[in-house]
């Protein structure tokens, strides 16, 4: 008989399946505990990336970015509808869908670690302590908390789904001979299915489980019984995917990829829109080679993430050679790693289910994703197109969770071995354990060091950005934007908080896509008479309307003239908008662009430069301003340059911090409120500059809720977007000069410290 069997079938009386019994209160405990600190931390609104996408596809059953994340969006919803009686914002509610998530996580692995213990000692203050241990490292590692803290992404259910795995495993070997044990997996199969509705990363729990019920009990996968109904439950939890197709046909003003037909969902599901590259890119653009050096900084990569994890503060920034940092790095490396190795010695079966989980959600996950050269990783650091846009830590969450409970099991046994050496001069356990005790305030570290990093308690800076944003623009205005930075907040901003819906954002990087082109048709198409688009504002009905007693005084003036659009942006039929990107995939140089070309929007010309490959964006950009100039405004956020690609530099002035393009020569020399600037900053302060509307907006209309912000901050919440700060400053610096210019050489210094501040921040000063 081998050890594994023997484990299985009589264990060690410590660790008896009929005498343990679950610890289901302290594991409550411990996830209330746990919960408590995320909402101490809690972010108060919206945050960058994708977290106002998810929190505003929550509120109305939207449909997020593919693969749809249909599990996600109806419990987030349930979830959002129940807290609505506690008067929470929705923001609040969905960011504490997070943090539940993960501290329901963090009670099973209570009683996964508290069960592995059982092989250790028969003593349960020990077990105890290890579970503990094993919780605090594992909910206060960086990455962790920090998507804990904020519906960032769709990992926290992630996390929970797969500790929910690991304890019906875990469970299901206790109960092996009891009758029905076999009923756990099938809950198993249920809820891995279900789970792929969230996202994934789930379904990689699947090898470690499968390697566990080799393990105990072979016979097991030979059960046909079990494979019959498993694939029946299968079947039924995957089938939350039929919300998709279903709401899709609903319209939902966020609708991405639109999976309302088996074509569509299919490619959805698939996320084959991330698979054409030359959807969004010049096809002559390289890409990446999975070569050895690639593989390599991928590793460093993870490296760098999982130096992250433990002592965040310490040494924050890129370059930290020379700081503590690696030490504090180096000690929980080493206790996790003595955790291992006492967890393989006490109990191999569940050594090997926790080592493929790490495995898999770590190298693994690596080697599977492929990705370029991290964010801050540095590798080509002239050249941002061979990086990441962001940083990606976050797929490796639950890698990191499932160290940190080997750490705290390593930690565990170290105080457990101090305890005992202290036999000969302490005559009482209690007196060893509480002597030995100050070894356990190592667990404490991720705690304290983590803390300004994870905590997103007092950031408003994202709804701040939206809000800057959007009142930037005149009413009914057109606003071209870049990606998730500059867009996901203000639809946040417009769908959950319903201010200035009567803005058509239009993402950039979206409009090479047919569906998104021929939504914002629709959701820019004058309503028929007797149509209130309000009534259903979760759903594409007809241009939405400007709603000044919900905006800023400054649209609310009595007398000021708003005139509503007599027309949609895009003048094009649903065929011809569905042939451009199907015409571009088959053959991208049929849009080759040999000279420039001129057109006419209104009484603006505009020529396009030849020697170029037009995008099918670029193709509805020229139907959007022949369509819309003269009868809206248009405007580009300061983070998109996507005017440069019709050479509109000239043709801007700047409002805030968009850009709103003139229907015809700027009037500079002629209108005393159009100042044009001199070329200190190029393109980033703009050619000119509407003084007072812009002075106006940044002295009374913007805000900035987060205390001491920009004067207060020593670093930006996030690395990859230290440009919003920038864009600030850009700002104050172009008001700078158009003080200089009309002579106000005190004002001007008073613009010159803000921008400076805002910089510093940004850190390009």
């Amino acid at each position: 008989m081998n050890q594994a069997t023997a484990i299985s079938e009589a264990p060690a009386s410590s660790a008896d399946a009929g005498a343990y019994r679950p610890p289901y209160v302290a594991a409550a405990i411990a996830a209330l505990a746990v919960w408590l600190l995320y909402a101490i931390t809690l972010a108060p609104t919206t945050a960058f990336w994708d977290t106002s996408e998810y929190i505003a596809t929550a509120h109305i059953l939207g449909i997020p970015h593919p693969p749809g994340n249909p599990t996600f969006v109806v419990l987030a919803r349930a979830w959002d509808a129940i807290l609505s009686l506690f008067g929470l914002s929705t923001a609040v509610r969905i960011n504490l869908f997070s943090a539940t998530m993960s501290a329901l996580a963090h009670g099973f692995w209570f009683l996964l670690v508290h069960r592995i213990m059982a092989f250790y000692t028969d003593r349960r203050s020990f077990r105890m302590v290890g579970a503990s241990m094993a919780v605090l490292l594992s909910a206060t590692a960086f990455t962790v908390w920090n998507q804990s803290v904020v519906n960032e992404k769709v990992y926290t259910v992630s996390l929970f789904t797969i500790a929910l795995l690991s304890w019906l495993a875990f469970h299901w070997r206790d109960n092996l001979g009891k009758g029905k044990d076999d009923n756990l997996l099938l809950l198993a199969i249920y809820v891995l299915a279900l789970s792929v509705g969230n996202h994934l990363m789930a379904f990689l729990a699947a090898p470690a489980f499968f390697v566990f019920i080799l393990l105990v009990h072979p016979r097991t996968v030979t059960n046909w019984k079990l494979y019959a109904v498993g694939a029946a439950l299968a079947i039924i939890g995957l089938s939350i995917h039929v919300f998709l197709p279903l709401r899709a046909s609903l319209s939902p003003v966020i609708n991405e990829a639109n999976p309302s037909t088996l074509h569509a969902l299919w490619e959805s599901l698939t996320r084959q829109q991330y698979d054409k590259p030359s959807m969004f890119s010049d096809p002559t653009d390289p890409s990446l080679p999975r070569t050895a050096s690639m593989i390599w900084a991928q590793i460093v990569n993870y490296v760098q993430y999982f130096d992250w994890q433990w002592a965040r503060s310490v040494a924050g920034k890129i370059n930290y050679f020379g700081s503590p940092r690696p030490l504090f790095t180096l000690a929980f490396a080493v206790l996790g790693g003595y955790g291992a190795f006492t967890h393989f010695k006490k109990d191999r079966i569940s050594f090997y289910y926790v080592a493929v989980l790490f495995l898999t959600l770590s190298l693994g996950l690596v080697a599977y994703l492929n990705f370029k050269y991290g964010f801050s990783t540095p590798f080509h650091p002239d050249s941002m197109e061979m990086h990441e846009v962001r940083e990606r830590d976050y797929f490796f969450v639950v890698g990191f969770s499932v160290w940190g409970l080997w750490a705290g099991l390593g930690l565990t046994v170290l105080w457990m071995r101090l305890s005992e050496e202290l036999a000969g001069r302490f005559r009482t356990l209690r007196s060893r354990q509480l002597v030995a005790a100050p070894l356990l305030a190592i667990g404490l570290l991720p705690l304290v060091l983590n803390w300004t990093w994870a905590s997103r308690a007092k950031d408003y800076t994202a709804r701040d950005w939206a809000y800057n944003l959007l009142m930037s623009v005149k009413p009914y205005s057109v606003l071209f934007t870049n990606g998730d930075n500059d867009t996901f907040p203000l639809w946040y901003l417009q769908e959950v908080e319903g201010i200035r819906r009567d803005v058509i954002v239009i993402v950039m990087s979206y409009l090479n896509t047919g569906w998104y082109a021929k939504q914002l048709k629709q959701l820019s198409a004058p309503c028929p008479p007797g149509v209130d688009p309000l009534k259903h504002a979760d759903v594409i009905v007809c241009q939405r309307p400007f709603q000044p007693e919900k905006d800023a005084e400054f649209y609310a003036k009595p007398g000021l003239d708003i005139k509503k659009p007599t027309r949609s942006i895009l003048s094009m039929s649903d065929q011809q908008i569905d042939s451009i990107p199907l015409i571009y995939m088959s053959n991208p140089y049929q849009f080759a662009l040999q000279k420039p070309f001129q057109f006419k929007a209104d009484s603006l010309s505009v020529t396009i430069p030849g020697n170029r490959i037009l995008l099918p964006s670029d193709v509805f950009m020229v139907n959007i301003l022949r369509t819309a100039m003269g009868d809206r405004p248009v405007y580009y956020a300061t983070t998109t340059q996507a005017y440069n690609r019709f050479g509109l530099d000239n043709d801007l002035i700047r409002q805030g911090v968009a850009f709103e393009l003139s229907d015809g020569p700027v009037p500079a020399q002629t209108d005393t409120n159009i100042v044009a600037l001199p070329s200190r900053y190029g393109g980033l302060t703009g050619r000119f500059l509407d003084y007072p509307r812009t002075r106006r907006l940044m002295d009374s209309v913007f805000v900035h809720q987060s205390p001491g912000i920009p004067t207060g901050w020593t670093k930006w919440v996030d690395m990859s977007t230290e440009n919003i700060p920038a864009y600030y400053g850009y700002t104050f610096y172009a008001l700078t000069m158009g003080a200089s210019l009309r002579g106000d050489t005190i004002q001007a210094k008073q613009f010159a410290d803000s921008a400076d501040a805002w910089l510093r921040l940004s850190r390009r000063q």
